[in-house]
């Protein structure tokens, strides 16, 4: 049922139509959201990575707008706006195609060949082109539109081959380091090495370098009573959370490296990335907003460029700063039975990864949809957890980055630096896209 439901409104109107010839069919953002909803289950069934989860979505989101520049002249390519990417071939030879469903089926084909388990993203397009037929679309207008998409698409894998992304996937695992107090050392109850150690490496799409806005240094690690760092750590060790904070710190988990002991086994939850969880926000505010498919294209890819930028920044400074997490600080200080509220993820603490970027999201959305854009946060109920209304996306942007305070799993100056930076982030992906 739901997935005759997903294509509900293409279908009715291709429906309408009194002959297969006069079928045009209009998509809009909810169009997208669903490409990028179908990109997020995979992800969760692959288990990927957020920063690589990020990945995935800005070369996915920016070949269904490299489509829609060509075909629509309020829209400029990114060729000159972002890092190194060449002019784009449009295919002119082929004729009928249209140019909605053929930047949707460009993040199809992309999202296809990056994720590991692109088969289903595969099956999604399967059933997704079978109703169009269905509903009376000219199989030659979707014939074209598919040539049309995989033109594009080869150019945008080959922008993305460039990114330096298969090198560091080659390097050797990272090597916490062992002899010197107050570094990062993996967590339990899994005990994952780190996670993407070099993805400072990787290209950024509007960056200079991932060190261009590298924040304050964290307060150092001591175990004198007093100081900066000790105060943190029993700040977080003696808060009695309430019930609206635990909340908040289920709400934003967003952790997908989440498990659960089972006796010998440990079982995953398969949660969504944070990053999947805002390019969800911004399919909500795209439809809330009456932003039509081509404004809405632009904003899913400044967002996921902004995701994969902050991630670049933010995992810089977490592999210079090497902090250690609170639940391994806590336990060798205050209380060795002490358990966070949130499973820690598998890397260093400082900066947090959640504070960056949803500062960068929040920046870049509210440039699209105003200051007091009001709307409510349905993204997670199908993960089991119920919506939140927030009054602005900087609202959403300090809940997210607190709620790593409240679980346990960040100190206070890694919270608020992040957002600062997510700040820079943003406001660097508006500037290069001349927002």
């Amino acid at each position: 049922m739901k997935k005759i439901l997903a294509f509900a409104s293409i279908v009715l109107l291709l429906i309408c139509c009194k002959s297969k010839q006069e079928a045009q069919v209009r998509f809009g953002a909810v169009d997208i959201s669903r490409v990028i909803g179908e990109m997020t289950e995979t992800m969760v069934h692959d288990v990927t990575n957020p920063p690589l989860a990020a990945r995935f979505f800005a070369y996915t989101c920016l070949a269904g707008y490299e489509v829609v520049a060509q075909n629509n002249k309020d829209f400029a390519s990114m060729k000159g706006r972002i890092n190194d990417l060449p002019a784009l071939q449009k295919p002119d030879s082929i004729k009928g195609y249209n140019a909605q469903l053929a930047a949707l089926l460009a993040m199809m084909q992309v999202a296809e060949k990056l994720q590991p388990s692109g088969k289903m993203i595969q099956a999604y397009h399967n059933r997704l082109t079978d109703s169009l037929q269905q509903a009376g679309l000219d199989a030659a207008v979707l014939d074209a539109s598919e040539r049309y998409a995989a033109v594009v698409t080869k150019q945008v894998l080959q922008y993305a081959r460039g990114d330096g992304y298969r090198t560091i996937s080659n390097y050797p695992r990272y090597t916490p380091v062992s002899n010197q107090q107050g570094t990062w050392y993996p967590t339990p109850p899994a005990y994952m090495a780190a996670v993407e150690p070099h993805f400072k490496m990787v290209r950024p799409f509007t960056l200079d370098s991932a060190a261009q806005f590298k924040p304050d240094a964290p307060a150092p690690y001591t175990t004198q009573k007093g100081t900066p760092f000790y105060q943190m750590m029993e700040e977080i060790y003696r808060h009695k959370l309430t019930d609206e904070e635990k909340a908040i710190a289920a709400f934003w988990d967003c952790n997908p490296f989440a498990v659960q002991d089972n006796g010998h086994l440990l079982v995953g939850l398969k949660k969504i990335s944070p990053g999947a969880h805002w390019l969800g926000i911004t399919g909500i505010a795209c439809a809330k907003g009456g932003k039509n498919f081509e404004q809405s294209m632009e904003i899913f890819t400044a967002v996921s460029m902004g995701l994969m930028d902050g991630f670049i920044c933010c995992w810089d400074e977490k592999y210079r700063s090497n902090r250690i997490r609170p639940e391994t600080a806590i336990r060798q200080n205050l209380d060795p039975e002490w358990k966070p509220l949130l499973q820690t993820p598998p890397f260093p603490e400082y900066l947090s990864g959640h504070s960056t970027i949803s500062g960068a999201s929040a920046t870049i959305l509210t440039r699209y949809f105003g200051d007091a854009f009001a709307y409510e946060d349905t993204v997670e109920i199908r993960y089991g957890l119920p919506a939140r209304k927030f009054s602005s996306f900087r609202q959403a942007a300090e809940e997210a980055a607190i709620s790593r305070l409240y679980g346990g799993i960040h100190f206070k100056d890694a919270v608020a630096n992040g957002l600062v930076q997510g700040e820079l982030v943003g406001k660097q992906v508006l500037k290069k896209l001349g927002k």
